[in-house]
C-alpha cells in the first residue's frame, strides 16, 4: 500500500534535538538476547546520569482520555490468574512545554489521541460490534477530548510544536495534521487542528507501515494515512534529547519502531510508554493481583509485558528493562517505580481480579522557578 510520505522527502528531515549516543551497538551485541538485556542495562545506567543533567522541563500536565476495556491476555501477559477476561486501561496525554536555550517555547502532546478515530482500530471495531450498547457504556467512560483539555489549559493549537505516541497503534491522525485531498468519512479535504506541529516517530514504524505484518494488522489504521499531509512528520532514529529534561528513547519490541518518553522532573526521572500497563508490571514482586508475584518468582521474570502485539517479545522485554533502570522510584510508595504507562491498568467493578496494587494516575512535577503543581487533569 502506498501512503503518503513515500514520494516525499520525510523520511530526510534535518536531526531534531540531540542524539543520544548510549545505546549505540545494543543491535550488534553478540551473544543472543541475554547479552544484550547485561548491555542495555549497563547502558541505561549511564544515560540515567547524563540525562539528569539535561534540567527540567517547564510544565508536566497529565490530561485523562478514556477508560476503555482491554483483554487481560494482552495487558497482564502470561502472569495473571484473575478471572476476568478483561481488564481496563486508561489512556492518558501528557503535555509538556519546556524552554529552549534561546528563549523559545516548546510544547509536545505525547498520547494526544483522537479518541473519536481510534474506535475504528479493527481490534477494537470488532470488539465494539460483538458488545451490546448499554454494556459498551457502562464499561467505557470518556473523560474529555485533546482540544477540550488544550482549551481549558489555555493552550492554543497552533502553538503545539510536537506530537508523539509511543507507537501508532490505533492512531488516525487525520484530524491533528490534516490531509492533501477530500475523505469519504469525513467529508471535505481535513483542515490540520495542529497546523505547526510536527508528529515525531521512528522510521521503522514509518516504513512498517506501507506493508505490516498480519500480526500488527489487527492494530494499525494504515489506509487513514494515504492522504495525510507528509511534511507533518518527523522521522527519527533512536534516541535523542529533546530539551531540557525531555528526550525520546527507542525501545523496540512492542512494535519495531517503540519509542519512550522519558522525563526529569521535581520528583525524579519518569519514564511513560505502553510497553507495560501498570507500574507493579516492573515490579511484579509486590503485586497484589491474583498471580503476578508468584508467575514472576517461580519463571524468574522481572517484568511482566503488555503483549497485545507480540513482535520481538525478548527486545520488548530488553526496552522495558531500559525505562526499568532510567526511572526512579516513587515518592508515594517506593516499592514502585516512576514509570507512567501511556494506558494505565484501572480499577473496575466489572473485571474482578485485575484491580491494580498502584496506581500513578498522573505525573507530578514542580517547576524550580515557581510554585504551581500540575495535578491530574479530568473532566
Amino acid at each position: 500500500m502506498k501512503l503518503a510520505w513515500q514520494d516525499a522527502d520525510v523520511l530526510d528531515m534535518p536531526t531534531l534535538g540531540t542524539r543520544v549516543t548510549a545505546f549505540d551497538g545494543l543491535a550488534e551485541v553478540a551473544g543472543g538476547y541475554g547479552a544484550k538485556l547485561a548491555f542495555a542495562r549497563t547502558r541505561a545506567e549511564a544515560f540515567r546520569t547524563e540525562f539528569a543533567a539535561t534540567g527540567t522541563p517547564d510544565d508536566v500536565t497529565t490530561c485523562d482520555l478514556i477508560t476503555l476495556p482491554y483483554p487481560t491476555r494482552f495487558g497482564l501477559f502470561r502472569a495473571s490468574r484473575a478471572i476476568a477476561p478483561f481488564l481496563s486501561i486508561t489512556n492518558r496525554m501528557l503535555v509538556i512545554r519546556w524552554t529552549e536555550s534561546d528563549g523559545r517555547r516548546r510544547v509536545l502532546l505525547f498520547e494526544p489521541s483522537d479518541v473519536e478515530l481510534g474506535r475504528n482500530t479493527p481490534y477494537f471495531a470488532a470488539l465494539i460490534r460483538r458488545t451490546p450498547g448499554p454494556l459498551r457504556s457502562l464499561l467505557t467512560t470518556q473523560h474529555g477530548t485533546v482540544l477540550g483539555h488544550l482549551a481549558r489549559l489555555g493552550v492554543k493549537p497552533e502553538d503545539v510544536d510536537y506530537l508523539m505516541f509511543d507507537h501508532l497503534h490505533t492512531q488516525d491522525l487525520r484530524r491533528w495534521v490534516g490531509t492533501t485531498g477530500p475523505q469519504a468519512d469525513l467529508g471535505a479535504t481535513v483542515k490540520p487542528a495542529f497546523p505547526n506541529a510536527k508528529v515525531i516517530v521512528q522510521r521503522h514504524e514509518l516504513l512498517a507501515m506501507s506493508k505490516l505484518h498480519p500480526l500488527q494488522q489487527p492494530w494499525y489504521q494504515p489506509d487513514t494515512y494515504r492522504d495525510v499531509r507528509p511534511d507533518a512528520f518527523l522521522a527519527v532514529d533512536g534516541s535523542l534529547v529533546l530539551g531540557p529534561g525531555v528526550a525520546v528513547v527507542d525501545t523496540p519490541g512492542h512494535v519495531l519502531g517503540n519509542q519512550t518518553l522519558v522525563l526529569n522532573t521535581s520528583t525524579g526521572i519518569w519514564a511513560s510508554s505502553e510497553n507495560a500497563i501498570a507500574a507493579e508490571c516492573l515490579t511484579p514482586e509486590h503485586s497484589r493481583m491474583p498471580g503476578i508475584a508468584r508467575w514472576a518468582r517461580t519463571w524468574q521474570q522481572e517484568i511482566v509485558l503488555n503483549a497485545n502485539t507480540i513482535e520481538t517479545t525478548a527486545d520488548q522485554y530488553n526496552s522495558l528493562v531500559i525505562e526499568k533502570t532510567l526511572v526512579d522510584r516513587s515518592q508515594a510508595d517506593p516499592r514502585f517505580l516512576q514509570f507512567f504507562p501511556s494506558s494505565e491498568l484501572t480499577a473496575s467493578w466489572a473485571n474482578p481480579g485485575t484491580a491494580p496494587t498502584f496506581t500513578h494516575k498522573a505525573i507530578h512535577h514542580e517547576a524550580v522557578h515557581h510554585t504551581a503543581r500540575t495535578t491530574r487533569e479530568s473532566s
